[in-house]
């Protein structure tokens, strides 16, 4: 399945999507396909939603943010998420924010089909006071006041990983976040992977894999993660992440590079601009 007929065929407008990938694997040419597609009304959810969010945001794709903490890595602020609380640029966003434990928690309780997620947090902290989806509730056997908040449960996960084999399982090395808790929580699942193998050999320590059961589609995307790094495949491209903060940090500049990058591109610009950093890093 081509990534266009992909998203064309699991996320619809006003949908809820789950976008993740903890530092590395995050799924940019997948996002870039829904801006394409011009889905509207998104719910969208990231724990530490990043670039890949400040372009959907940007391009008018968002309804509604769940997240937890929100910024360009190692740069600063996500100009585009910023201008559309803010200014309502170019559409209103409402925002739901939630610790990374809670996040965390709650995509556990979606895949195990609870209703909710009950952990230790929230003790002192300010974000019960803004956010009603935040509950305390008494442990039935301690008395312990523990926070409650409700599972999620999203419409589609969209992620990055290294490997699928033939069979639709998927690979993931290195670091992992809550890709594998995503999937499983979702009706649907879109996974954009750097090769398609017949069989996995020689897997590491610490890998995860999502059996074929689990998947919606697989789409293979060399490259589908930059300027994210993918572990045994590339590294990250520090140098995007610095040039995003001004890009973003002006509506028209933002306007000509999604037009020029997203709109008139495709899923294959992914392993050329990969090659021309390999080139310039190795020049």
């Amino acid at each position: 399945m081509s990534l266009k007929d992909a998203i064309a065929t699991c996320v619809q407008n006003g949908d809820t999507i789950a976008m993740e990938g903890f530092t590395h694997l995050i799924p940019h040419a997948a996002g870039h396909e829904i801006i394409r597609q011009q889905k509207r009304d998104l719910t969208l959810i990231r724990m530490t939603p990043d670039m890949i969010y400040d372009q959907l945001i940007g391009a008018g794709c968002a309804r509604k943010l769940v997240f937890s903490w929100g910024g360009n890595p190692g740069v600063g602020s996500l100009h585009r998420l910023r201008d559309a609380i803010e200014n309502g640029w170019p559409c209103a966003l409402e925002i739901e924010e939630h610790s990374h434990a809670a996040m965390a928690n709650a995509y556990d309780a979606g895949a195990a089909g609870l209703p909710c997620a009950v952990f230790k947090g929230y003790r002192g902290a300010e974000l019960p006071r803004v956010n009603p989806n935040i509950k305390f509730i008494e442990c039935p056997f301690t008395g312990e006041r523990l926070a409650a908040v409700p599972a999620i449960r999203p419409d589609v996960a969209v992620v990055h990983a290294q490997k699928a084999n033939r069979k639709g399982d998927i690979l993931f090395e290195g670091i992992v976040g809550v890709q594998k808790e995503a999937v499983l929580a979702a009706r649907k699942s879109i996974i954009t992977v750097e090769e398609i193998v017949d069989d996995f050999t020689d897997i590491p320590f610490n890998a995860v894999m999502l059996p074929n059961w689990a998947v919606t589609a697989v789409v293979h995307v060399p490259g589908g993660a930059h300027p994210s790094y993918a572990q045994g495949y590339y590294k990250r491209d520090n140098a995007f992440y610095k040039a995003w903060d001004t890009i973003a940090n002006d509506r028209e500049r933002f306007r000509d590079w999604i037009e020029q990058h997203v709109m008139q591109g495709g899923p294959q610009d992914f392993e050329t601009r990969l090659k021309a950093q390999q080139t310039k890093a190795e020049a």
